[in-house]
Protein backbone atom coordinates (compact mmCIF):
# COMPACT_ATOMS: atom_id res chain seq x y z
CA UNK A 1 0.00 0.00 0.00
CA UNK A 2 1.39 3.55 -1.31
CA UNK A 3 1.91 5.67 2.10
CA UNK A 4 0.27 9.24 1.99
CA UNK A 5 2.40 12.44 2.71
CA UNK A 6 0.80 13.64 5.61
CA UNK A 7 -1.36 15.99 5.87
CA UNK A 8 0.47 20.10 6.20
CA UNK A 9 -0.77 21.65 9.18
CA UNK A 10 -2.90 24.98 9.09
CA UNK A 11 0.38 27.20 9.34
CA UNK A 12 2.28 25.21 6.23
CA UNK A 13 -0.17 25.58 3.67
CA UNK A 14 1.67 28.28 1.20
CA UNK A 15 1.42 31.93 0.72
CA UNK A 16 -1.43 34.13 0.41
CA UNK A 17 -2.90 36.49 -1.81
CA UNK A 18 -1.91 39.15 0.64
CA UNK A 19 1.47 38.13 0.87
CA UNK A 20 1.99 37.97 -2.55
CA UNK A 21 0.63 41.57 -3.20
CA UNK A 22 3.10 43.31 -0.01
CA UNK A 23 5.59 41.50 -1.82
CA UNK A 24 4.67 42.79 -5.09
CA UNK A 25 4.47 46.50 -3.76
CA UNK A 26 7.49 46.39 -2.16
CA UNK A 27 9.56 44.58 -5.14
CA UNK A 28 7.51 47.40 -7.11
CA UNK A 29 9.10 50.24 -5.18
CA UNK A 30 12.56 49.34 -4.96
CA UNK A 31 12.63 48.87 -8.84
CA UNK A 32 11.01 52.58 -9.31
CA UNK A 33 13.76 53.70 -6.77
CA UNK A 34 16.50 51.98 -9.09
CA UNK A 35 14.31 53.58 -12.24
CA UNK A 36 14.98 57.10 -11.00
CA UNK A 37 18.80 57.01 -10.93
CA UNK A 38 18.54 56.64 -14.41
CA UNK A 39 17.74 59.97 -15.43
CA UNK A 40 19.74 61.48 -12.54
CA UNK A 41 23.09 59.59 -14.64
CA UNK A 42 22.30 61.10 -18.09
CA UNK A 43 22.26 64.55 -16.96
CA UNK A 44 25.65 63.91 -15.04
CA UNK A 45 27.13 62.29 -18.26
CA UNK A 46 25.43 65.11 -20.36
CA UNK A 47 27.70 67.90 -17.89
CA UNK A 48 30.62 65.74 -17.90
CA UNK A 49 30.66 65.57 -21.53
CA UNK A 50 29.93 69.61 -21.84
CA UNK A 51 32.57 70.76 -19.06
CA UNK A 52 35.09 68.35 -21.04
CA UNK A 53 34.38 69.75 -24.34
CA UNK A 54 34.66 73.36 -22.90
CA UNK A 55 38.17 72.41 -21.46
CA UNK A 56 38.99 71.23 -24.80
CA UNK A 57 38.27 74.55 -26.32
CA UNK A 58 40.08 76.55 -23.37
CA UNK A 59 43.20 74.37 -24.13
CA UNK A 60 43.03 74.81 -28.00
CA UNK A 61 42.87 78.78 -27.49
CA UNK A 62 46.26 78.60 -24.92
CA UNK A 63 47.84 76.63 -27.46
CA UNK A 64 46.97 78.55 -30.28
CA UNK A 65 48.45 81.98 -28.48
CA UNK A 66 51.35 80.47 -27.60
CA UNK A 67 52.82 80.12 -30.87
CA UNK A 68 52.05 83.75 -31.48
CA UNK A 69 54.87 86.18 -31.31
CA UNK A 70 54.99 88.81 -28.30
CA UNK A 71 53.84 91.78 -30.42
CA UNK A 72 50.73 90.27 -32.65
CA UNK A 73 47.66 91.99 -31.75
CA UNK A 74 46.28 88.80 -30.52
CA UNK A 75 48.26 89.11 -27.17
CA UNK A 76 46.95 93.11 -26.69
CA UNK A 77 46.21 93.79 -23.25
CA UNK A 78 42.46 93.33 -22.55
CA UNK A 79 39.29 91.28 -23.66
CA UNK A 80 39.69 89.53 -26.64
CA UNK A 81 36.97 89.12 -28.62
CA UNK A 82 36.35 92.86 -27.31
CA UNK A 83 32.96 92.79 -26.96
CA UNK A 84 31.13 89.47 -27.04
CA UNK A 85 31.78 85.78 -27.47
CA UNK A 86 33.45 83.37 -29.80
CA UNK A 87 30.59 80.83 -31.06
CA UNK A 88 31.91 77.10 -30.56
CA UNK A 89 30.47 73.63 -31.67
CA UNK A 90 28.29 72.75 -34.21
CA UNK A 91 25.00 75.19 -32.81
CA UNK A 92 27.44 77.01 -31.02
CA UNK A 93 26.27 75.65 -27.46
CA UNK A 94 30.19 77.28 -25.82
CA UNK A 95 31.21 80.62 -25.93
CA UNK A 96 34.90 81.83 -25.37
CA UNK A 97 36.70 84.51 -24.59
CA UNK A 98 39.90 85.45 -23.39
CA UNK A 99 41.78 88.47 -21.61
CA UNK A 100 45.07 89.05 -21.92
CA UNK A 101 46.98 91.43 -18.97
CA UNK A 102 50.71 92.57 -18.34
CA UNK A 103 52.59 91.40 -15.47
CA UNK A 104 54.37 94.09 -13.55
CA UNK A 105 57.95 94.25 -12.47
CA UNK A 106 59.52 92.39 -11.73
CA UNK A 107 57.50 90.01 -14.33
CA UNK A 108 57.42 92.34 -16.67
CA UNK A 109 58.89 89.83 -19.62
CA UNK A 110 55.24 87.97 -18.81
CA UNK A 111 51.97 88.35 -20.22
CA UNK A 112 48.63 86.09 -18.50
CA UNK A 113 46.28 84.78 -20.74
CA UNK A 114 43.29 83.55 -19.28
CA UNK A 115 40.59 81.97 -21.61
CA UNK A 116 37.03 81.27 -20.59
CA UNK A 117 34.53 79.38 -21.86
CA UNK A 118 30.97 79.34 -21.09
CA UNK A 119 27.89 76.99 -21.67
CA UNK A 120 24.31 76.30 -20.17
CA UNK A 121 23.02 72.92 -19.25
CA UNK A 122 20.79 73.14 -16.51
CA UNK A 123 22.31 76.97 -15.58
CA UNK A 124 25.53 78.89 -16.97
CA UNK A 125 28.67 77.18 -16.18
CA UNK A 126 32.07 78.37 -17.55
CA UNK A 127 35.69 76.75 -17.74
CA UNK A 128 38.62 78.98 -17.30
CA UNK A 129 42.40 78.35 -18.22
CA UNK A 130 45.19 80.49 -17.37
CA UNK A 131 48.50 80.64 -18.69
CA UNK A 132 51.81 83.00 -19.20
CA UNK A 133 53.66 84.08 -22.34
CA UNK A 134 57.06 84.88 -22.31
CA UNK A 135 58.26 87.87 -24.39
Amino acid sequence: MPTRAPHPSGRERGTTIAELMIALVILSIGILAVAQLFPAGTSTQVQSRMANSANYYTQEKLEQLRTVAWTDPALTVGRHPATGTEALGDAGQWQRYYEVDAMAAPLANLKKVEVTVQWSHRGIRSVTSTTYVRR
